[in-house]
């Protein structure tokens, strides 16, 4: 463990933890956020197929394994959109686009979808998807979600699953979405959060930022964060997780976090997933 970890120490541990897990992912195993076990990891159930149980979209299953293999989120931020056909949306931390993918077939071929994700691996894994599945109406491109590559007032809906918790800048994020998008464009996001402040030794752990623990906010401060880029009507709704994926999640901070010196059950009663929206005004 070190202290004061600087936002590009940060950016860095994050881009090459999701490097490495684009470079090494291979369909016959699924790739995880934070555990080298392959069905368990932080952002979604520890459980078999555990991506399938985080959408409602039925669609999901007749996406491929390299794209399902590389799900890596904590939620439905589709379906929590509820996207309409023509719409413009924009993923932020796309990833191997599994919800641009499903967010490409609700806005159909009138619609456009942006990804953008900061790592290079993950856009050639999510562009070789895109060309083996033929979606026309979807486009990748390389960018941090602190500058996104967009321009101001073109985007309808912006969605993201479980990636802003791993910006250092989280209110230069929030800025940014709310440029880009429309007035009265919407922000449909899972992330994870807090129920109170997370003990320091896990705040300071590069492997707990990069396994999307140490980043997390507490629940009224990401509230106010989102509000003070001049969003209105924000909804936070919790979705506490199993206990199993919270050991699961501990256990991969290793040695570089004491956890004998935590309080019990400290990380099961604070940090969990959450779905978030919020508007641009008209």
């Amino acid at each position: 463990m070190k202290e004061n970890i600087s936002e590009h120490e940060i950016l860095n541990q994050v881009r090459e933890h999701y490097g490495g897990l684009a470079s090494n992912f291979s369909p016959t195993t699924q790739a995880s956020c934070c555990s080298s076990t392959p069905d368990l990891d932080c952002c979604s159930p520890a459980e078999e197929d555990s991506f399938v149980k985080l959408y409602e979209d039925p669609e999901i299953a007749n996406l491929p394994e390299d794209v399902t293999g590389l799900s890596l989120g904590c939620g439905d931020p589709v379906t929590l959109a509820a996207l309409e056909p023509g719409q413009t949306v924009l993923d932020l931390g796309s990833g191997g686009g599994i919800d641009c993918f499903l967010a490409s077939r609700q806005v159909g071929p009138t619609g456009k979808v942006i990804g953008i994700d900061m790592t290079p691996a993950m856009l050639e894994k999510a562009r070789a998807n895109k060309e083996k599945m033929g979606v026309e109406n979807v486009e990748f491109r390389l960018g941090e979600i602190e500058h996104i590559p967009v321009p101001d007032s073109t985007v309808d809906v912006i969605i993201s699953n479980c990636v802003i918790n791993l910006s250092p800048d989280k209110p230069q994020v929030f800025r940014e979405a709310y440029r880009v998008l429309k007035p009265g464009g919407k922000l449909s996001v899972s992330d994870i959060v807090t129920d109170g402040p997370l003990h320091e030794s896990i705040k300071n752990s590069l492997s707990a930022w990069a396994g999307c623990i140490a980043g997390a906010l507490e629940v009224s401060e990401y509230i106010n964060t989102i509000e003070a880029a001049g969003f209105t009507n924000v909804e936070l709704l919790p979705v506490y997780w199993s206990r199993e994926m919270v050991d699961q999640a501990i256990d991969e901070l290793g040695d570089e976090v004491d956890i004998s010196a935590l309080p019990d059950n400290t990380i099961e009663k604070t940090v969990f997933s959450a779905k978030i929206t919020a508007y641009k005004p008209e």
